[in-house]
């Protein structure tokens, strides 16, 4: 590609995933003259994981008690429409893990009508078909039920709590529900948060890393947490240049009833499997997967055919010249136009 590609990337990404059902992999030529080998091996991370393969897994985190039975690991965000966007509808995101190493994912997409709304709603209005569907693929993969469900949901702030975890909770259990009626997995609810202002530091520079932040792997769960909540700052990452940020963590539902340690540690082995680096990352790679998952389904949507600028909310197909013409379209036929080929959603294509 050339240097100033950011309109080219979404169009190519959305003729051949959307409608020729291929995944491609793109590269600025500046990036490859010369090729440099850590370049190379990026970019062979990412056709790899593309593929179906695997590129690394946290064989410790098998040892977690946690995977004594077969568990599904879930990643959900929610994105919404910035303002002077016109009514173009919220983009929502599920991936789930399609194997029993929780490192490779599956993905759904969903969207909701805003109808021009300044206040948006935090929840996934779709998510329970979106679960189904995902279980579904889990079976198909995995030839078992899976009889636990971590959910790691991104996107909601500490006022939605209570609304997102009583809905999309509900959403779940009627999603298994609705696949057998005696079908019941337990569920663990967590929310990541980067959102926030505090940092974490050492009191000796010689505890500290190589650029004196907390080392990788710390766990922080009072002093600075609530008193009535189970929630916990973790820095998983190494830092590199500056004060790191670690994330913070809501155990809103847990009816697994794990050992607060063990919640920890499967957090934090989280953040290795991430496919296309070879360190651990900020948060757990189900979390950044359902992020790049809903970044590219926007940039499905605004290479669509569709036109959100209407005055009554409603969107229509756009004629030549992007001027409104014909009639208006449903959010399930913005949805199948801008929703990758079911081969493809098997595939980590967002990568």
């Amino acid at each position: 590609l050339p240097r100033n590609s950011a309109m080219v990337y979404p169009r190519i990404k959305h003729i051949f995933e959307n409608q020729n059902h291929i995944s491609t992999q793109c590269m600025e030529m500046r990036n490859l003259k010369p090729p440099k080998p850590q370049t190379i091996g990026n970019i062979l991370q990412k056709i790899n994981t593309k593929i179906g393969g695997v590129n690394n897994i946290a064989a410790d985190m098998m040892n977690i008690p946690i995977f004594n039975k077969p568990v599904i690991v879930m990643g959900a965000d929610n994105a919404h429409p910035a303002q002077g966007e016109g009514n173009r509808p919220s983009v929502s995101a599920l991936v789930g893990s399609m194997d029993k190493y929780a490192c490779r994912y599956a993905t759904q997409i969903a969207i909701q009508q805003t109808d021009g709304k300044k206040v948006h709603s935090p929840v996934i209005e779709g998510l329970q078909g979106m679960v189904k569907g995902m279980l579904i693929k889990f079976y198909q993969n995995v030839k078992i039920k899976p009889q636990r469900i971590i959910f790691y949901r991104d996107g909601v702030s500490e006022g939605q709590f209570h609304h997102v975890m009583m809905y999309e909770v509900d959403a779940i259990q009627k999603a298994c529900l609705a696949l057998e009626p005696n079908y019941r997995p337990t569920i663990t609810f967590i929310v990541c948060q980067k959102r926030h202002h505090t940092r974490l530091f050492v009191q000796n520079p010689r505890d500290g890393d190589r650029s004196g932040n907390v080392p990788a792997g710390t766990v922080v769960d009072q002093g600075i947490t609530s008193t009535t909540d189970f929630d916990f700052y973790l820095n998983s990452h190494q830092g590199i240049q500056g004060t790191n940020k670690p994330a913070k963590y809501h155990v809103l539902v847990d009816e697994n009833k794990f050992p607060a340690d063990m919640i920890y540690k499967l957090t934090y082995h989280l953040c290795h499997v991430y496919a296309r680096c070879t360190r651990s990352v900020s948060i757990p790679a189900p979390v950044y997967y359902a992020h790049l998952a809903t970044d590219r389904a926007r940039a499905h949507l605004g290479n669509s055919k569709y036109n959100f600028d209407s005055s009554d909310g409603a969107s229509s197909v756009s004629g030549r010249g992007g001027a409104a013409a014909g009639p208006k379209a449903s959010i399930g036929e913005i949805l199948k136009d801008i929703s990758p080929h079911d081969v493809t959603k098997n595939k980590m294509y967002w990568i």
